[in-house]
């Protein structure tokens, strides 16, 4: 989140809200959506992707789909 978005890494918190505390938009979502689906090679669903506020979410949202990948294979 820091380098590919340019947030100072104080603001990185759990608790951080997307849009509000971070100022993240809406292009910043989908280049965040692109980003760990590259990254994590996962694929996020974008209903899932709408339901995630804070930094603490995403993580959880990337445990959840990287762990269901693992059990798949």
């Amino acid at each position: 989140m820091h380098q590919g978005f340019e947030i100072p890494v104080d603001k990185l918190q759990p608790t951080a809200i997307l849009f509000e505390d971070l100022g993240l938009d809406s292009l910043d979502a989908v280049d965040m959506l692109v980003l760990l689906e590259e990254k994590m090679k996962i694929k996020v669903d974008t209903e899932r992707l709408q339901k995630v506020r804070t930094l603490q979410d995403v993580y959880l949202l990337v445990t959840d789909l990287t762990s269901a990948a693992h059990l798949k294979n």
